[in-house]
């Protein structure tokens, strides 16, 4: 039995978990948030308080600023904090060193994202084989429990994949994981993650087609499919972290992931990609200065944190699953939904931020318990899927089960064509006004929308105003 939660990070993600982890502080124990920014973490704080989310007020919720790339460091703050579970939801660019320092003290690991080196993009698959399972044996030998990819995907389409094969399917044919975020922000363009990260997932994708890793560019492949709750919406073929661990753990002949993308996206990110914006290599100004412009992009955009306020809508995710059970062909779609509006009013979140939060609190929960507390590394598809799904039911992410038709109206066709013919498919057609870029958010709709003003022309208006009031 473990106790003690370690969170690492301050971001979007590690917000929700921190809210969700003093509302099961009673199964956790003391909970301290850690950041390169201890400012951020006592935000957080704040907000849980404000919240009164804290279910036994005699446990501890307390801040530490920690440079997680520093082992030594993250090992004597896992000490000090008697921490027995970290959550490691800061950037992936930190998952070797924190899990390091876990195998070092003990602590049982939990990630929600798999480990990137910052000088390489989307290397060659399966991408946990050029980091994390290098560490398996350490981790069996110690009897370290290291849980990989535990947020939602990856993480909880993982556990619906374990739990076709445990009660839906003697055999299975293809996988396809669906995502979507039918919500609205109101800002022109914004990512609902970490820029950097998000951006870097699309530089190119590797899918699991076939029984073998196949490369298709980006945004190349397209369809479009009826959600429940959100309706129809455009989905792209995507790269993705739990294809790398799901094409070995379960047995099917095509496993793939696919993303909700609109047009004005498509747009935005084509446009920057091109001119070199999404570089993550640096380049040299005429005044000597080194730039990488990827970074500037992310300092350039919103914090996505910051879009939580007024985000509407809802995200739909799922796995999609085509097999045979008894002889007889099945299809069911397993998949959760979420209200961005409900996210902000329990835990002062957005929906991405909140499904991804979320299942590591129940992961950690189940370590506490010891139903997951394996003392080796896993991807989530190896663990019994069943306690996690009914945690999340319990804690804010209940999971829904649709029985389809096979090859009905109602099924999913990921079969992948040639290129030229899925090419001619995935075209986006975008609406812009340079007068009022916000018209593109808007398409046939212009006469609701203001037109934008300069700076200057604003602070005018506003002086005008402030006169007329006096």
């Amino acid at each position: 039995m473990k106790k003690n939660v370690m969170i690492i990070g301050a971001g979007g993600v590690a917000h929700v978990a921190a809210h969700k982890a003093a509302m099961n502080n009673d199964v956790l124990g003391d909970i301290c948030i850690a950041s390169r920014t201890q400012s951020k973490c006592n935000a957080i704080i704040d907000s849980v308080n404000w919240k009164g989310h804290l279910k036994n007020p005699a446990g501890r919720l307390y801040s530490a600023q920690l440079d997680a790339l520093d082992i030594p460091a993250t090992v004597k703050l896992i000490k000090k904090t008697k921490s027995g579970i970290v959550i490691n939801l800061g950037s992936a660019f930190i998952n070797m060193s924190v899990l390091e320092a876990c195998i070092e003290t003990g602590a049982a690991y939990i990630d929600t994202a798999i480990h990137e080196d910052p000088d390489k993009v989307c290397e060659e698959p399966p991408w946990y084989a050029n980091y994390e399972w290098k560490r398996k044996e350490r981790c069996a030998e110690k009897g370290i429990t290291a849980i990989l990819g535990a947020g939602f995907d990856p993480g909880v389409v993982n556990a619906y994949c374990a739990l076709a094969v445990k009660r839906y399917f003697d055999k299975i044919d293809t996988i396809d994981i669906l995502d979507v975020n039918a919500g609205s922000h109101g800002r022109y363009f914004s990512t609902n993650f970490d820029p950097e990260i998000n951006f870097r997932e699309f530089v190119k994708v590797w899918t699991w087609i076939d029984r073998q890793w196949q490369e298709f560019p980006t945004h190349s492949v397209k369809r479009e499919y009826d959600f429940p709750i959100v309706g129809k919406q455009p989905i792209y073929l995507n790269g993705h972290d739990e294809l790398h661990s799901l094409s070995k753990n379960i047995d099917a002949e095509s496993i793939r992931f696919w993303m909700g993308f609109g047009d004005h996206y498509i747009n935005v990110f084509t446009v920057l990609r091109t001119l070199g914006f999404l570089s993550h290599l640096p380049v040299t100004l005429t005044t000597g200065q080194e730039v990488v412009p990827l970074k500037l992009v992310k300092a350039l955009l919103p914090d996505p944190m910051t879009l939580a306020p007024g985000y509407t809508g809802n995200t739909c995710i799922g796995t999609f699953v085509k097999g045979w059970m008894e002889g007889k062909k099945r299809e069911i779609l397993i998949y959760q939904v979420s209200d961005h509006k409900h996210c902000f009013e329990e835990v002062e979140s957005q929906g991405i931020s909140y499904t991804a939060g979320v299942p590591p609190i129940a992961a950690a929960m189940l370590i506490a318990r010891g139903d997951w507390d394996v003392k080796k590394m896993v991807n989530v598809e190896e663990l019994d899927p069943e306690p996690f799904i009914k945690i999340l039911d319990q804690i804010g992410l209940p999971t829904e089960i649709k029985e389809i038709k096979p090859d009905s109206k109602n099924s999913f066709d990921g079969t992948v064509k040639s290129l030229e013919k899925e090419l001619a498919k995935s075209t986006a057609t975008v609406t812009v006004s340079a007068a009022n870029p916000m018209i593109a958010l808007s398409p046939g709709k212009p006469a609701k929308v203001k037109p934008l003003k300069d700076k200057a022309q604003s602070e005018k208006e506003k002086k005008s105003r402030k006169k007329k009031e006096k």
